[in-house]
């Protein structure tokens, strides 16, 4: 099964548990506002690799995996070439290697299902919790990503909610409210992560042509984000 390849990071301590090779996928439905990587986005460009060999060049590193470590499929979004990326999530099972996906649960379909069968984590990126506001970040409609959310709360998959925090954007008390309404009651969720926006991508919107919206906005200060995590935590999510 042959698909395209953005790139690799290896040693990557943060996507997911443990030491872990990072696989980042090419092509992404969503056009986000603040995405740091819109050179992903076109399907059609990258690097093609069979899957098979993508197993060769990452199982290198299982000795560095530890009990806790593994792969994580990245993007763009790993959903949006859901084939390829089952044929390497299951190779890697049938290495026992522990796998993960980070998506922004961009569809729900057989073959996405057929996906989270070889998926030890799925890391959520939930980009707003009102459905007028994800249209205008993402392009998309919020209804796939619940959708996908609901699936995997059904399938008891464990799981990481993400959000970056954008000032003006999704950085008060009623937003973080909101979002942990829209989380409760799921108990996958091992933990909620928010990270403060930043503008390190811009160079690249410039590169590709690309009108990039967010100039001046700057990243949310500490106490912001302190507050806005304290919120999580009083409602009972481990955060980081």
């Amino acid at each position: 099964m042959k698909g395209q390849i953005h790139s690799f990071e290896t040693m990557a301590g943060l996507d997911g548990p443990g030491m872990r090779v990072v696989t980042f996928l090419q092509g992404c439905p969503m056009r986000c506002i603040y995405c740091h990587n819109p050179d992903t986005w076109s399907i059609k460009q990258g690097l093609e690799m069979d899957s098979k060999a993508v197993l060769r060049k990452v199982l290198r590193y299982k000795s560095y995996f530890g009990e806790k470590g593994g792969v994580t499929l990245s993007g763009g979004e790993p959903l949006l070439q859901p084939k390829f990326a089952k044929e390497i999530l299951k190779g890697l099972k049938e290495n026992n290697v522990h796998t993960a996906i980070d998506t922004a649960g961009v569809e729900l379909n057989d073959d996405i299902e057929d996906v989270l069968e070889y998926t030890d984590l799925v890391i959520l990126d939930i980009k707003h919790t009102e459905a007028l506001k994800f249209k205008e970040i993402t392009g998309q409609r919020l209804s796939k990503t619940l959708s996908f959310l609901q699936y995997v709360k059904s399938q008891k998959i464990p799981l990481w909610i993400r959000q970056v925090v954008v000032p003006g954007i999704n950085d008060t008390k009623e937003d973080m409210i909101a979002l942990s309404e829209l989380l409760k009651g799921i108990p996958s969720i091992e933990k909620v992560e928010l990270l403060p926006y930043h503008n390190m991508g811009v160079a690249k919107w410039e590169n590709l042509g690309l009108v990039y919206r967010l100039r001046g906005i700057v990243a949310p200060t500490d106490k912001t984000m302190n507050l806005l995590k304290e919120i999580l935590l009083n409602k009972g999510f481990k955060i980081e």
